[in-house]
């Protein structure tokens, strides 16, 4: 089994930036896909990048394009997601998610969940 934390959340101002950490453990492919949603509340579980766990692909949702930035380290077991230009609307709580046998960007084909971090922007 694989399990996933994340860090790195809280309470910035509009137009600062967060880096959020997503620690793996437990045995991992390099096949797998890493990703990261988001949900707040009164609205529904949305993507928002992914990464191939061994490679250069990524994947980001619309909204994330040019602001957010998804890596990973794979010797510390880590994928990385720097969000730069907050925004309020960015307001959720922030889940990684691995996918045991593709790259995804759908929230049904994730297998392991982390707990979420809370990410909150004022104006």
């Amino acid at each position: 089994q694989v399990h996933l934390v994340e860090s790195g959340g809280g309470l910035v101002q509009a137009g600062a930036a967060l880096e959020l950490t997503c620690e793996l453990s437990g045995r991992t492919h390099s096949s797998w896909g890493v990703g990261w949603f988001r949900q707040s509340p009164g609205n529904e579980r949305e993507f928002v990048a992914a990464i191939r766990y061994s490679g250069l692909t990524t994947y980001y949702a619309t909204f994330a394009r040019g602001r957010f930035t998804i890596s990973r380290d794979n010797a510390k077991n880590t994928v990385y997601l720097q969000m730069n230009s907050l925004k309020p609307e960015d307001t959720a709580v922030y889940y990684c998610a691995a996918s045991k046998f593709r790259v995804a960007v759908k929230a049904y084909e994730y297998d392991y969940w982390g707990q979420g971090t809370q990410v909150t922007v004022s104006s």
